[in-house]
């Protein structure tokens, strides 16, 4: 007699990433349709500074252009994150609870650092440097998210992927990142020579000190 042992099958559900990334570009599309010059000015970014020069009120921060974008910037963010983690074998690229995990803590950290980064730039007198930075690194770092969205998607959906595209990436964003800081700090240096003490705790408070945080709580978590 021949005994047969069944095995479940155990399939990926990939429906939530789908329904997200067809979210994004829907918020994509949308916007675009609704600010069509604006958008247009915003995709040239890297071929002209107009739209730099244009938006540059910090007003712009609270405008529904921004936000709308900022939503597929934290979309995109939290996918490249996990699917990163999950290419050098810390986590599974299709678990939705570590997604939302993932998403969560990316925006209590961008709203948690921006609050406390207001209350700085008031308490040391550089709040207009503090608005006018944070309006730039959204910029910047949105216009980065939306190149990524893409790439997010072969990620996601290819298995055989080499660990050197997130590894590629990581370094374009960190050298664009460091490129942001120092346009930033040579149209404000005035202000920053002026009040340099401020400058550097700011600097070694909210812009390096979070980041290593992340990374050590990713990594332990994953250890």
């Amino acid at each position: 007699m021949i005994e047969h042992v069944l095995h479940p099958r155990l399939t990926e559900n990939k429906d939530w990433a789908t329904i997200l990334f067809v979210l994004a570009f829907a918020i994509i599309a949308i916007t675009k349709s609704v600010y069509e010059n604006r958008f247009g000015d915003f995709m040239n970014l890297i071929f002209s500074d107009k739209y730099s020069k244009v938006y540059r009120d910090s007003s712009q921060l609270k405008s529904t252009f921004t936000i709308a974008l900022f939503i597929v910037q934290i979309i995109s963010v939290a996918f490249f994150i996990q699917l990163t983690l999950s290419i050098f074998g810390y986590a599974n690229k299709t678990d939705g609870i570590l997604y939302i995990q993932i998403f969560t803590l990316l925006i209590f950290f961008v709203l948690a650092k921006f609050l406390i980064e207001k209350i700085i730039g008031t308490a040391f007198n550089i709040e207009e440097f503090v608005e006018q930075f944070n309006l730039q690194k959204v910029i910047y770092r949105t216009y980065i998210s939306l190149f990524i969205l893409p790439v997010n998607v072969i990620l996601f959906y290819y298995d055989s992927i080499s660990k050197n595209i997130p590894i590629i990436f990581l370094s374009i964003i960190l050298i664009i990142s460091t490129l942001i800081y120092l346009v930033s700090i040579k149209n404000y240096q005035n202000l920053i020579f002026s009040k340099l003490f401020y400058f550097i705790l700011y600097l070694c408070t909210l812009e390096i000190a979070p980041y290593f945080f992340m990374y050590y709580l990713f990594t332990n978590r994953s250890a």
